[in-house]
């Protein structure tokens, strides 16, 4: 009997949680909503700029000499600044041969000189009276003016025993020295102009599409040539250098290896001789910076967008997205410049996603929102 009240009792029990369950209201269903990315959109507008176009390059002198004996003859004199580094101004004597034997060759040609005007003069006033033939005139004439070229010979010979430049410069290398016996044609040094330098500037054939450089024809003209602006710069005692330039001509040729074409530029007055400034000394390597060309209608987008090598991602009017290569005209460290592919007007993505697939829908954010 105590045993059926117990299973009574749990029966009971269960029958009533039963029940309850049965009877409880079902929770209200709330309605799953997927939500499309959110991402930050730019629209994109058409720009005309000008671009730099960069290029490095040595600078080298304008005009360099090998400096050689025209005369012989032993070293007498040589300036104290007549050594490497050198500076010296235009027509100064920076060594002089032993001038003894070509002043005594003028001396001997003058003395000539005047013999054969008074042989010719004489001859001259006898043909005059008819003593003389037409011959011996002319021979005469002839002895005069031999007489007369070297005489011209012998005060040229005598002005090279003096080693001068004609422009200021500075010495690169001293090759002989005091009391030294030279032959016409021995070296004596390494000299160079300061007037002016240049710098051989390489650029490719995507440069050369935003540079207006002188063309052959030009350089073949007589008129002045006026190249785009150059700005170079370099490090100097730990801090950076600038100097302005100008491209003058380019070498009017494709390098076989590298492809490319040399433009030159030339900076006045390098080592400041004649104006205040840093000094630009020969062979420094420099940085340049080229003043390009007006690029009209370009589509700037940031260079962080673009995925691969030229892929954008655009969003269409319908929120969806468009994936694109576009036609890059140009880049810098922050941007590309975009000729095609790419319209004023349409929105790119800024959003890095991680995965994006055309047609796939997204919701829009404005730039700086």
């Amino acid at each position: 009997m105590r045993k059926l009240l117990i299973f009574g009792i749990l029966g009971t029990a269960v029958a009533g949680v039963i029940a309850m369950t049965i009877m409880r209201p079902e929770p209200p269903k709330k309605e799953r909503i997927e939500l499309d990315p959110l991402v930050e959109i730019q629209v994109l507008e058409s720009m005309n700029t000008k671009f730099e176009i960069r290029s490095q390059g040595t600078v080298w002198p304008g005009t360099e000499t090998i400096l050689s004996a025209e005369v012989s003859g032993t070293i007498t004199s040589i300036s104290p600044k007549f050594v490497a580094g050198g500076v010296f101004d235009k027509n100064e004597v920076l060594m002089r041969i032993d001038p003894t034997n070509y002043d005594v060759a003028v001396k001997q040609a003058t003395a000539l000189v005047k013999q054969r005007q008074i042989e010719f003069d004489g001859a001259k006033q006898l043909r005059s009276q008819g003593y003389r033939a037409e011959a011996e005139l002319a021979s005469a004439a002839a002895a005069l003016a031999t007489a007369e070229a070297d005489l011209v010979r012998a005060r040229r010979n005598l002005e090279r025993t003096d080693i001068r430049l004609p422009y200021a410069g500075i010495v690169r290398a001293k090759e002989a020295d005091l009391g030294q016996f030279v032959s016409p044609g021995a070296r004596l040094g390494t000299v160079f102009s300061t007037d002016y330098a240049e710098v051989r500037l390489p650029l490719t054939d995507t440069d050369l599409a935003f540079v207006d450089l002188p063309t052959t024809r030009a350089a073949s003209s007589a008129e002045a040539i006026k190249g785009p602006s150059v700005r170079l710069s370099a490090v100097q005692k730990g801090r950076i250098a600038q100097w302005q330039a100008t491209i003058v001509r380019t070498e009017g040729v494709v390098d076989e290896k590298s492809r490319v074409t040399y433009a030159v530029a030339r900076i006045e007055d390098p080592y400041r001789r004649r104006s205040d400034g840093n000094e630009l000394p020969v062979g420094t390597f420099v940085q340049a910076s080229i003043e390009g060309t007006l690029a009209e209608d370009v589509v700037r987008i940031p260079r962080s967008v673009v995925r691969g090598s030229d892929q954008v991602v655009f969003v269409d009017d319908d929120n969806k997205l468009l994936i694109r290569s576009v036609d890059i005209a140009r880049s810098d460290a922050n941007y590309l410049y975009v000729r095609g592919g790419a319209a004023a007007g349409e929105r790119i993505v800024l959003t890095a996603l991680e995965s994006p697939i055309g047609g796939m829908s997204v919701r829009t954010q404005a730039s700086g929102d």
